[in-house]
C-alpha cells in the first residue's frame, strides 16, 4: 500500500506555438493554457523547450555560424532582449497563477541569468511548484549543434527532482534526454515521472519517450512546441531573410506520454495546438519496478557510481570583506 498520498495525478501536456520571440505575448499564451489545465483539474502542466520566447530556428537557416555577421548580431540582440530574467520577475505572474490553482508548472524557457553577467543565454527548464515557488531551474548541459551559437552550456545545479502527490518529478531538455548519466542522476533521486521538453519534432519523441519509460520504469511526458513559417512576424529583425530561408513547418509537435512499461498512454500528437490531459496511476510504477529498478535492487553501486556536481557555475567567487 502506498500510504500518505493520492495514487493518481492529472497531468497536462500543453503543445503550443509561441508568439515567436515575443516574451510578453508568449507568456500570455502560457498563462491561458495554465488556466485551461486548471479547468481540467490538472496537478501538473508542462510546456516545450524554449517555448518562452521561442526556439532559435533562424540559426540553421540563415548561415548562423558566419563570424561577425551584422544580421546575426542584430537577431541575437533581440533574442537577449526577449529572454527570461527570473531576477526581474518575468515569471512572477506565472508563479502566482500556479499558486492560485495549486498546480505545478514545467516550463521551457530561454534564460538570461544575472549570475552569469546578464548577457548570455541558457536553455532552461523551470519547475514552479503548486505553492508558486520557483523550485528549480535546470540549464541545459550541452546545447546541440547550431544551438551553441546562441545558448551557453549549463551546469548540474538543476539536476533535481520534486515531490508531487505520490510522484517524484524531474525534467531534462531535448537531447539531454539521450545522455545516460543525467538520466541516471534523476533516477537515483527517486524520479518516477520524467518530463522531456522538446522544441517540436515527432522524429525525436516517438522512440526515446518509450525507451526512457522502459529504462526507468517511470511515466514519461514528452512535451513539444509547434512553429510555422507564416508565424514569423514582420516586426522581427531580418524577418524576410528568416522567412525566405525557412521551411513551411519548423516544428511539428509530437507530444506524447508513455507508461512505466513503455506502452503509449498518449501516442504522439502531430501538427495540432492542444492541451493533452491524462491521469497517471502510481500503482503502475510500483508494478513495473517489481522486476527492474535502475537505481534500486537492479543497481550495483559497489561496482558503478555516479558523481553529480550541483554547484551553480559562475566566474565570481566572493569572500567576506
Amino acid at each position: 500500500m502506498h500510504r500518505g498520498c493520492d495514487e493518481q495525478l492529472v497531468v497536462g501536456l500543453a503543445q503550443i506555438a509561441p508568439v515567436w520571440l515575443d516574451r510578453a505575448q508568449t507568456l500570455s499564451k502560457v498563462l491561458h493554457y495554465v488556466e485551461q489545465a486548471a479547468d481540467h483539474k490538472c496537478q501538473l502542466v508542462a510546456f516545450g523547450e524554449a517555448i518562452l520566447p521561442g526556439y532559435p530556428f533562424w540559426l540553421e537557416h540563415t548561415d548562423g555560424a558566419r563570424f561577425n555577421a551584422p544580421c546575426q548580431k542584430e537577431i541575437h540582440a533581440h533574442y537577449l532582449d526577449q529572454a527570461v530574467q527570473l531576477e526581474a520577475g518575468h515569471l512572477d505572474s506565472l508563479c502566482q497563477l500556479a499558486a492560485q490553482h495549486h498546480l505545478g508548472v514545467m516550463l521551457g524557457c530561454v534564460e538570461r541569468p544575472q549570475d552569469r553577467g546578464g548577457h548570455s543565454l541558457y536553455c532552461s527548464v523551470v519547475y514552479i511548484d503548486p505553492q508558486g515557488k520557483l523550485a528549480s531551474v535546470h540549464r541545459k548541459l550541452m546545447p546541440t549543434y547550431e544551438e551553441r551559437l546562441t545558448w551557453s552550456p549549463g551546469d548540474g545545479h538543476g539536476l533535481r527532482v520534486h515531490r508531487l502527490g505520490a510522484f517524484t518529478v524531474g525534467a531534462l531538455n531535448c537531447w539531454e534526454n539521450w545522455m545516460p548519466l543525467p538520466r541516471a542522476a534523476l533516477y537515483a533521486q527517486g524520479e518516477d515521472l520524467h518530463v522531456a521538453v522538446w522544441p517540436g519534432g515527432v522524429h525525436n519523441t516517438r522512440d526515446i519517450t518509450r525507451f526512457i519509460a522502459q529504462e526507468a520504469r517511470s511515466y514519461v511526458l514528452s512535451v513539444s512546441g509547434l512553429m510555422y513559417r507564416h508565424e514569423i512576424s514582420a516586426d522581427l529583425p531580418h524577418a524576410q531573410l528568416i522567412r525566405d530561408s525557412s521551411p513551411d513547418i519548423l516544428a511539428n509537435g509530437g507530444s506524447c506520454l508513455a507508461g512505466p512499461d513503455g506502452a503509449w498512454v498518449v501516442a504522439p500528437v502531430v501538427g495540432e495546438e492542444t492541451l493533452v490531459v491524462a491521469t497517471l496511476d502510481h500503482k503502475r510504477v510500483r508494478e513495473e519496478r517489481q522486476n527492474f529498478d535502475p537505481s534500486g535492487h537492479y543497481a550495483r553501486p559497489d561496482v558503478t557510481q555516479l558523481t553529480v556536481n550541483r554547484q551553480r557555475q559562475t566566474i565570481l567567487m566572493t569572500h567576506p570583506d
